[in-house]
């Protein structure tokens, strides 16, 4: 693992590092913000999974995240998207490819050498935080955007015991359901749909949902609406009668903006949850 910055945040360090990912067979870069009190001892995480287009810097730089999670002592993990480099596979498109791994481990060429973004979130890389930084495994919570947004919820879902909240902004809910989804499921893990099904946020609330708190905020201006389908994962929470808010902010779109005003909210309910006995 290499440093590539380190800068004073807050009164924590916001760092980036680079290193070889196994998982996505080649070098990977992350963003990891550790509040002062790590200095003493380790600290309590939130894992923060952007979504298409983005790399690990967006979320970093514009979701207005590090004050809040000093205030309340947690670090937060900002992963890239996708794998990258020349002999990665990549599309024309900006919702298939580099920039939109989509959170899942691919098994179709000409992506499954690389784009094991599953694996990577799930078990690569907090294995290799965990073994150089001051972080608690126990306590961890779990958030994201859009594309990040259906990785957060299916990750929180589809690991039981691991995250002791999720939240998402805007998030993916359907993607079997959705050009969002159909397309990339479809070309990442083959015809077969009921491979698609791990990597649905609906159709894994209906099956088995979370143990735990959900937190998911939505504009009702984004201009993916209908993408997202949000409608449908409501359903299922209701049907299920999950632990669960879900907020229609009136005339929030898709964007940065939107996420760095509920930023706040979405710290404080993950901390909530962080430091519960």
């Amino acid at each position: 693992m290499e440093t590539v910055a380190e800068n004073r945040c807050f009164g924590g360090v916001q760092g980036v590092y680079t290193h070889a990912s196994e998982a996505c067979g080649g070098d990977m870069t992350f963003g990891l913000f550790l509040p002062a009190e790590a200095q003493s001892g380790p600290v309590p995480v939130m894992w923060f999974l952007s979504g298409l287009t983005c790399t690990h810097e967006n979320a970093m730089v514009k979701a207005g995240a590090q004050g809040w999670a000093a205030e309340q002592g947690i670090a937060l993990v900002f992963p890239d998207t996708s794998p990258r480099g020349e002999d990665v596979a990549d599309d024309d498109a900006y919702d298939l490819g580099q920039g939109a791994g989509f959170y899942v481990n691919a098994t179709q060429k000409p992506w499954a050498p690389h784009f094991r973004m599953w694996d990577y979130v799930a078990e690569e890389l907090p294995a290799l935080i965990g073994a150089n930084f001051a972080i608690d495994a126990e306590r961890q919570a779990i958030t994201g955007h859009s594309m990040g947004g259906h990785g957060a919820l299916t990750l929180a879902m589809g690991l039981p015991g691991r995250f002791r909240s999720v939240s998402a902004f805007a998030p993916i809910c359907n993607p079997t359901a959705s050009d969002w989804g159909r397309k990339q499921l479809g070309a990442y893990l083959g015809t077969d749909e009921t491979t698609w099904a791990p990597h649905d946020a609906t159709l894994m609330m209906q099956s088995a949902g979370f143990d735990g708190p959900m937190l998911i905020d939505t504009g009702t201006k984004d201009q993916f609406l209908d993408l997202l389908c949000p409608e449908a994962l409501a359903a299922a929470v209701s049907t299920r009668r999950q632990q669960a808010m879900l907020r229609l902010q009136p005339g929030y779109d898709h964007s940065y903006f939107f996420i760095s005003t509920f930023m706040e909210d979405h710290v404080t309910f993950h901390a909530e949850a962080l430091y519960s006995e």
